[in-house]
């Protein structure tokens, strides 16, 4: 994989399709293969960039307090040091986070924004579980362990484990083969989450922006759909019914076209041949 220094960090990257670059930021303890099932049809339309955050992947892991404003400067640098002026931004619960910070304090790097399963700013329930996800990693002393125990199910929705668990075990077998994110890592990037409020910097945001939740999610419930969409001007709001934390995962087909929608109808060639 190809990797590229930004931010005094070395950061892991793939890219994979032509056109418009869209950059893809990953959720809490992901590395950039978490898109999987994204790329394979973004990347039919456009340039997609998945990258590995700081702490995650084969990205460097430095010590220090991460916040979601710190890892959106260096998804900034990044797209410095590759050369892309502007591109399509998306991102899922902390990819969500930290795209919100970046198209604050970066507007000019930002065409459009994608806002999945996000919140402003994190509330006393949304620590508390986070908290718990801590405490169980310590316990396992195993990240990946706790993703499937721990996180999995505040993810995905019980229907989805009655119909297909075989599917689970697929997604669960994924996650065992992926580069293993260091306890301390995930203890610094979970933090970023639990300190995460970027509640009076919507405001500022100019990028068209969507915004999306599934029905059934209790961590970044429907409760941030207000504030949210109230905040950013313009911004339109998505609900996938049967869809828990992550619909890329329980909704790939809908999700794909709906969010596609979104970035077709904004990207820049769309506009010129209107």
């Amino acid at each position: 994989m190809p990797k590229i220094r930004a931010n005094n960090i070395t950061m892991n990257y793939d890219q994979q399709g032509d056109g418009e670059p869209l950059l893809l930021i990953p959720y809490l303890a992901a590395d950039h293969a978490c898109y999987a099932f994204q790329v394979a049809e973004y990347a039919k339309h456009f340039a997609c960039i998945s990258l590995d955050l700081r702490g995650t992947g084969e990205s460097d892991k430095p010590d220090g307090a991460y916040t979601t404003g710190d890892l959106a400067d260096d998804v900034a640098a990044f797209m410095q040091a590759l050369g892309i002026r502007k591109a399509h931004i998306s991102g899922m619960s902390l990819g969500a986070a930290i795209g919100m910070w970046l198209a604050a304090k970066h507007p000019d790097k930002v065409q459009t924004l994608s806002l999945h399963s996000g919140w402003p700013k994190s509330d006393f329930f949304l620590k508390t579980v986070v908290e718990g996800f801590q405490i169980m990693a310590k316990a396992l002393n195993s990240v990946p362990e706790m993703i499937i125990q721990g996180i999995f199910p505040w993810c995905l929705t019980p229907e989805l484990y009655a119909a297909k668990p075989d599917y689970i075990q697929a997604l669960a077998g994924f996650v065992r083969s992926r580069p293993a994110q260091p306890l301390a890592a995930f203890l610094q990037q979970s933090n970023a989450v639990i300190g995460h409020d970027a509640l009076a910097q919507l405001g500022t945001i100019t990028a068209p922006t969507q915004i999306t939740f599934g029905a059934t999610d209790q961590a970044t419930s429907t409760r941030f759909a207000d504030p949210l969409k109230a905040n950013i001007r313009g911004s339109e709001l998505l609900i996938f019914e049967g869809c828990s934390h992550a619909p890329i995962y329980e909704k790939v087909e809908e999700f794909n076209q709906k969010t596609l929608r979104f970035l077709q109808r904004h990207s820049s060639a769309r506009a010129a041949a209107n």
